[in-house]
């Protein structure tokens, strides 16, 4: 590998650990998100240049903060608004006492006061787009994109939207954000719990974006995975009497127990029943497990408390024929009730195919295709096609993972799905 490719693979590094960390900040300190991620972008451009004639910094993330941080600050400073910038910045993080320059809310403080008690500004970043003034959807779409630095089309991907339809969204959301003064801060306690909703579906994404990417080379993005997961610790921390808040945590500590063995070697993804379950994290399973028993014990179930159940279905099976899916399939039914959605019931047709045979599973799949919702969604084919799989029926089988493979993104995905589909054609 040459000095080039070290530096971009460095680069490309830090933009996935520390992006999220970087907007973050730049947002804090200017109350500008479209300035926010102008810098961070400015910031790694200049890395690649600087890096490869300086070397890579031994803390990356601090020499990407304080680049951004400074191209910010000389933008206000060119800019004949800037003051009334800044003074807009004190009076939509604090609500007590006039404008400072040399308080705890001036460009150059590390932390403002929060009477959270919570000191985070990822955790400060997704609250504040997680407010009640926008809708779900805007809420859990801005922060996959300033916190996660996921793409326009990523997001439209994972909702299933045209990318134009996505990309009006996040400008509207911005301008809501920015229109309406909405505070960059954690809201305080008696306030928590009309934000809880979208705090954890925003979790929740950010984790699948790293389980499952959407599209790419690799199927596993452990970076996403891994913050989704310390975002939710923090926010168990801060909310340990909320059930769902648990329950979500569980869910993907449950998930990542298993993370490692998803893909081989090669990179080529590894199906449920025949991954090495020994190899499994079993202290992640064991603390899913656990955080899934007291979040029930609070007596409110809710939709990741019963999606942390499913998972603990799996976990606790020592060997996939040992699966209970009637149970799956039952849990899946419940889950109906909070999300009535088409993709819940996809995956309750899976369960139900292997509880009560391919036939059964089929003709859940034959409603759902009836219906024409999840046209453009890769995974209602492909269950198609693995139920003709399982029954014997090979040449129908082979027709829908065709029609699967017209509509997969990502490469892991696609290989594995072509490997499923030349078994299926004589040879």
């Amino acid at each position: 590998m040459g000095v080039n490719d070290g530096v971009e693979e460095a680069v490309a590094a830090a933009f996935r650990a520390e992006w999220g960390q970087v907007v973050a900040t730049l947002i804090r300190v200017t109350g500008d998100w479209d300035l926010a991620e102008e810098c961070a972008q400015d910031a790694f451009a200049q890395a690649l240049d600087r890096w490869r004639r300086d070397g890579v910094p031994r803390r990356p993330g601090a020499w990407l903060t304080t680049t951004a941080r400074n191209r910010a600050l000389d933008v206000l400073r060119r800019e004949a608004v800037g003051a009334r910038k800044l003074r807009e910045v004190a009076v939509s993080t604090r609500d007590d006492g006039p404008y400072d320059p040399y308080g705890p809310y001036n460009l150059y403080a590390s932390e403002p006061d929060e009477e959270s008690g919570v000191h985070d500004d990822r955790l400060r970043l997704i609250f504040t787009c997680c407010h009640p003034a926008l809708a779900i959807e805007a809420r859990v779409a801005l922060t996959l994109r300033t916190l996660a630095g996921l793409t326009t089309p990523e997001i439209a991907r994972a909702f299933l939207v045209p990318e134009a339809t996505m990309a009006q969204r996040l400008v509207r959301a911005k301008r809501k954000i920015h229109n309406a003064g909405i505070p960059y801060r954690v809201p305080p306690a008696h306030l928590l719990p009309e934000r809880t909703t979208g705090v954890l579906g925003v979790l929740y994404l950010l984790f699948n974006e790293g389980y499952a990417a959407t599209a790419g080379a690799d199927l596993v993005r452990a970076n996403l995975s891994a913050e989704a997961i310390r975002l939710a610790r923090v926010l168990a921390r801060l909310m340990p009497d909320e059930p769902e808040v648990l329950g979500l945590l569980a869910l993907l500590l449950l998930h990542d127990a298993r993370s490692g063995t998803r893909v081989d070697s090669s990179g080529d993804l590894v199906t449920l029943e025949d991954q090495d379950r020994t190899a499994w994290d079993t202290s992640e399973a064991d603390e899913g497990a656990a955080l899934l028993e007291t979040a029930l014990r609070r007596g409110r179930p809710g939709p990741y408390q019963i999606q942390a159940a499913i998972a603990a279905c799996h976990t606790t099976a020592a060997t996939a024929e040992e699966t209970d899916w009637g149970d799956i399939a039952g849990l899946y039914g419940e889950l109906r009730r909070f999300v009535p959605s088409a993709v819940v019931r996809l995956n309750r047709a899976v369960a139900v195919g292997m509880a009560e045979g391919p036939d059964a599973g089929l003709a859940l799949v034959a409603e759902l295709e009836a219906e024409g919702e999840l046209d453009a969604y890769h995974l209602l084919p492909a269950t198609r096609a693995d139920l003709l799989r399982r029954a014997g029926r090979a040449a129908e089988a082979a027709e829908a993972y065709d029609r699967a493979l017209g509509l997969v993104e990502n490469t892991a995905e696609r290989r594995f799905l072509e490997k499923r589909l030349a078994e299926c054609r004589p040879a």
